[in-house]
C-alpha cells in the first residue's frame, strides 16, 4: 500500500528488531514504521537505541497494542506517530504524510490516553511547580531515571559524561526540592506515566 503511494519510497524492510535497527542506521530512511512485537529486540527498544545514537529518523509505531502503559512508553521515546493495526488501512498513509511533514499523528481511538496523560502531567506540574523549571535535558534525564536507568547508562545513551548526568540529577533534585539518597528515583518511579 505504501509502495503504491507516489510520495513515498520503501527503502528497506526488516524481519526482526536488530535488522530494523541496523537498516534504520544505514538506509537514510526519513520515517521508520515499527511494530512493538518484533523478534529479537522489540520496537520500543529499537527506538530507545536510535535515540541513544541521536538518530533523527521519525518513528511511527504500527501496533495492535491499545494499552495506555505501552502508549505512554512510546510517547516517552518521542515517537511521531502511533497507529493501531485495526486502523492501518485507512490511516497509515495520512499518518506518514503528517509525520513526514514534521507533525504528529495518533490513532483517534488513542486520544483518551493523550488526554489522561496531559491531565496527569498538569496535575503533577501543579503539585511540583519545580517541574516547569527543568530544562529539556533535565527532563530527558528524569524520564530515564523513571526507566530505572543508572547514571552511567544515561551517560552512554546521551553521549555525555557520568559527571554531567550526576550534575543534572543534583539540579533536578534542587528544582524539585527533593532530599535524600534515593528521592529522585522514588519521585521518577512514582510519576513515570506523567514524565
Amino acid at each position: 500500500m505504501i509502495a503504491t503511494e507516489p510520495r513515498f519510497e520503501v527503502v528497506a524492510e526488516a524481519n526482526d528488531g536488530l535488522d530494523g535497527l541496523n537498516l534504520a542506521k544505514t538506509s537514510k530512511a526519513e520515517v521508520l514504521i515499527l511494530d512493538i512485537n518484533l523478534p529479537g529486540i522489540n520496537g520500543l527498544e529499537v527506538v530507545r537505541r536510535l535515540r541513544a545514537n541521536r538518530s533523527g529518523v521519525k518513528v511511527v509505531i504500527l501496533t495492535m497494542h491499545n494499552e495506555e502503559e505501552i502508549f505512554n512508553k512510546a510517547m516517552n521515546l518521542e515517537v511521531k506517530g502511533y497507529v493501531l493495526k485495526e486502523n492501518a488501512v485507512t490511516e497509515i498513509l495520512d499518518c506518514l504524510k503528517r509525520v513526514a511533514a514534521g507533525h504528529h499523528y495518533f490513532t483517534p481511538s488513542m486520544s483518551a490516553c493523550l488526554l489522561k496523560r496531559r491531565r496527569r502531567t498538569e496535575a503533577l506540574e501543579n503539585s511540583s511547580p519545580g517541574l516547569n523549571r527543568l530544562t529539556t535535558g533535565e527532563r530527558r534525564i528524569l524520564s530515564r531515571v523513571a526507566d530505572n536507568r543508572t547514571s552511567r547508562e544515561i551517560a552512554t545513551e546521551f553521549g555525555i559524561s557520568h559527571r554531567t548526568v550526576e550534575s543534572h540529577r543534583t539540579n533536578i533534585c534542587a528544582k524539585l526540592d527533593l532530599r535524600g539518597c534515593h528521592c529522585l528515583l522514588q519521585f521518577a518511579l512514582q510519576h513515570r506515566a506523567e514524565l
